[in-house]
């Protein structure tokens, strides 16, 4: 029996009304006769829906979803409840894995706060689709970082050069009407050290974040703290230009910082103070460098020297929309009302400062240094 014609049985014969609901007696009945293969862990969450209902029967719509790898919110709830049917075996201390397992296992206990969600991810992860978009944009950072490299012969403050500022790519207030600017800035970097830093954040922490949560919710949570990294210093430091991908790498660094604090009680990554505190001081010293560099240059500059407000703006996207998303392992964001209260205000923001480059720069008369 495939899956389809399973769905069809049940529909028929378990629920001839089409009322949506199922008899727990029947629906166990089922459960323990089906003739479909299932994985083990699959067959516990369908167990586990069963003995944990309360009314006596089962929402045909959360059948539908776990039978294709789906929750909602209420299956969730439902799974915390009857979490006693779940397999109950520790992952650490599963043997005979291969290299590929392991690293997934570690990702699990790296990200997910909760050992059901943690079991869910370990059983159902499949490399489909890859963990793509965090590599490919690292690889395009380095391929733009040496070209310029190469063609100025300069690998360390390279905004000094007049040809590194004349990039399409580097966000300048003088080319604000380019609207490109202020998402292409990301693949530029001031130098070695912004670039190697911003490298090793986003593949330590992007990578696995991307695996747990998909390649759609982490590229929106980077480019949302790229675009805002922009904005915010179009707003605040408006003589300045932008380089580099902090803004982004900002927001999920913050993101999964703050996801570890909220949930510090049920993370099970070793040493996780030692690292937390290792990553706070190594992105305090990241703004330091980038406040130094932009009030107290080391060489005489034609120009102001980029902003460090990327950097802050990234972060409090992290905080605010990425600790959604990540509290929020594969349930649906557009049922949650406090979703769509960040997204109406990153779009007022938004608004704001589309409005502000277009009439406050000549309203308040500032003063753009010349266009490289």
């Amino acid at each position: 029996m495939d899956r389809s014609s399973l769905f069809q049985l049940i529909q028929e014969q378990l629920d001839p009304e089409n009322t949506g609901f199922i008899p727990v007696e029947n629906f166990t009945s089922l459960v323990e006769h089906h003739e479909l293969q299932l994985d083990p862990s699959k067959l516990d969450m369908l167990l586990a829906l069963v003995h944990s209902n309360e009314e006596g029967q089962v929402c045909y719509q959360e059948l539908i979803e776990l039978m294709n790898s789906k929750r909602s919110s209420s299956f969730r709830r439902a799974i915390a409840n009857g979490r006693r049917t779940l397999q109950r075996e520790i992952l650490l201390d599963e043997t005979g894995l291969g290299l590929y397992k392991r690293f997934v296992r570690y990702v699990a206990y790296e990200i997910l706060p909760c050992e059901t969600d943690r079991r869910w991810y370990f059983h159902q992860n499949r490399l489909c689709p890859p963990p793509v978009f965090i590599a490919v944009v690292t690889i395009v950072q380095i391929i733009v970082f040496m070209c310029y490299g190469i063609m100025l012969n300069k690998w360390v403050l390279q905004t000094y050069q007049p040809d590194f500022m004349k990039s399409p790519l580097v966000y300048h207030p003088g080319h604000r009407a380019q609207v490109w600017r202020f998402f292409s800035y990301m693949f530029m970097h001031v130098g070695l050290e912004q670039l190697g830093f911003n490298a090793l954040l986003q593949l330590m922490i992007g990578v696995p974040l991307e695996m747990v949560h998909g390649i759609l919710r982490i590229s929106l949570l980077y480019m949302a703290g790229v675009l805002a990294g922009s904005l915010t210093v179009s707003i605040t430091d408006m003589r300045a230009p932008v380089v580099g991908g902090s803004g982004g790498v900002y927001a999920l660094c913050s993101a999964h910082l703050a996801n570890v604090v909220m949930n510090w009680a049920g993370m099970r990554c070793p040493y996780k103070l030692l690292r937390m505190i290792l990553a706070l001081v190594c992105m305090s010293s990241e703004v330091g460098r980038a406040v130094w560099l932009r009030f107290s240059p080391p060489l005489p500059s034609s120009g102001p020297q980029p902003s460090f407000m990327a950097h802050l703006s990234g972060a409090v996207v992290g905080i605010s929309m990425g600790l959604l998303i990540l509290r929020s392992y594969e349930e649906s964001l557009q049922k949650q009302c406090s979703w769509w209260v960040i997204v109406f205000s990153f779009i007022t923001f938004l608004l704001f400062a589309i409005f502000w480059n277009i009439f406050a720069y000549e309203l308040l008369e500032v003063q753009i240094p010349p266009n490289p």
